[in-house]
């Protein structure tokens, strides 16, 4: 979503870097673009000039222009601004001392607060902390049978009433019954409307009283802008609620109600949701998405990513094979599936410092996972563990059965070979054995 951001950014601040010697004047230039970027990202304008003013403040008082790298402390400068700006550090959600805990999202219709409570309680319940979602969207066609599918998916139960029902009640209804079904979080998805409303926001302040929620959740679309924002100071003033939450965070919004939204409310961005599935939703991390819009990469939610995806045990038993060189396509499969279940492979290079400007313009082909996938698929299952036999016969039957080219399966089983000796070379050297020889050494 930063994607233009990061490079108004980096592009401001290049110049920069390796200069000895800044003044002034100089800063002032730079932060106009600053300025101008933020405005061009549709972000506030009171927020905008706030940021650029702090950012001087602190440039001006923390002697960059004595310093020997100006250009890297006042992007250090400009850094930990962005985090302030951002909400500081990350804000989980707080759970009640005696369970359950009550969960309220609120926003307008089509800002995604159904899905977002499908994919809060698929969180939960892989956490051990059995949720149970209820249906208070009397309003909007199909949006009970939406929840219901969602809560099927992921199978959590989902509270609801015949149609006509008073919403007020459902949720009160829905906080009993995950009482009495020992349920540790009650999430509550409430109606909707296309705008903001006396009648919504009544019903909504009617269900806060009723059910005391323990959080109360402001949705918004980040396709939606300044319009996001201001909406959410709106129903602030009315409700008062504990953070946000952003949709379509992967779109290519240009990011203005991310920066904004905070900082015009006064409370948290809690999580944002990174694509359609269930699983698409990531706690926010202020730090971590102000290295981003700088270009500075996002290690840590790699990591995290990666965690969810792969068993501490199974992560294990792949380091043994690779130290023994006993690494097979069913394990690079196991592995090529794993990495897909991170997330889109531009979003993870778009996490590793470098990669992301590196790559700026190159289209990441997830096409050939599934080509790779599909080769893997058509071997038999000897063939995928001892590579050795495949011979040419066996070689075009894999092309057939995989909808490829020999040339394909040639140009995967060579890659392969040449990993498997690369791992050899290092596990040999790891032991001590034997160093790896590398290329070009003469």
């Amino acid at each position: 979503m930063f994607d233009r951001l990061s490079e108004r950014f980096d592009d401001i601040f290049r110049s920069l870097r390796g200069q000895g010697r800044i003044t002034e004047r100089n800063i002032d230039e730079t932060l106009r673009e600053v300025r101008r970027s933020l405005l061009e990202a549709d972000v506030n304008f009171k927020v905008a000039k706030g940021f650029v003013k702090g950012v001087k403040e602190q440039a001006l008082g923390q002697d960059v222009l004595k310093s020997l790298t100006p250009g890297q402390q006042l992007v250090k400068i400009v850094h930990d601004e962005l985090v302030g700006l951002l909400g500081g550090s990350n804000s989980p959600l707080k759970l009640a001392d005696l369970p359950p805990t009550v969960i309220m999202l609120v926003g307008l219709q089509g800002c995604g607060k159904t899905t977002i409570a499908a994919k809060l309680a698929s969180q939960f319940k892989e956490k051990s902390r059995p949720p149970l979602l209820v249906a208070a969207d009397m309003y909007r066609p199909a949006a009970i049978e939406q929840l219901q599918t969602l809560g099927t998916s992921i199978e959590v139960p989902v509270f609801s009433q015949p149609a006509g029902s008073d919403p007020v009640e459902i949720c009160r209804l829905g906080v009993d019954e995950a009482r009495k079904t020992n349920r540790s979080v009650v999430i509550l998805d409430t109606a909707g409307r296309l705008s903001i409303d006396e009648e919504m926001m009544h019903e909504l302040d009617r269900i806060l009283q009723a059910t005391s929620p323990h959080e109360i959740l402001f949705v918004a679309d980040c396709m939606q802008g300044q319009d996001a924002v201001e909406t959410a100071g709106r129903f602030y003033e009315r409700l008062a609620f504990s953070g946000c939450v952003l949709t379509k965070f992967d779109s290519d919004a240009r990011g203005g109600a991310a920066l904004s939204i905070r900082e015009v409310t006064g409370q948290p961005i809690k999580f944002v949701g990174t694509g359609e599935k269930v699983g698409d939703l990531e706690p926010f991390h202020p730090d971590r998405m102000a290295s981003r819009i700088l270009g500075m990469g996002d290690i840590l939610s790699l990591v995290e990513r990666a965690e969810q995806v792969i068993e501490r045990d199974k992560a294990q038993e792949m380091e043994e094979k690779l130290r023994k060189a006993s690494f097979t396509f069913e394990d690079f499969l196991d592995q090529l599936q794993a990495v897909r279940r991170m997330g889109p492979l531009e979003q993870l290079m778009g996490m590793i410092p470098g990669v992301g400007k590196a790559m700026k313009g190159m289209q990441v082909d997830e096409g050939a996972f599934s080509q790779v996938e599909a080769i893997i698929h058509s071997m038999t299952r000897q063939e995928r563990v001892q590579p050795k036999i495949l011979n040419g016969s066996r070689r075009k039957r894999i092309a057939r059965g995989s909808g490829t080219s020999v040339q394909d399966v040639n140009q995967l089983v060579k890659q392969f070979q040449m990993m498997q000796k690369m791992m050899k070379q290092m596990s040999r050297s790891k032991g001590g054995r034997k160093k790896m020889k590398m290329p070009f050494a003469g």
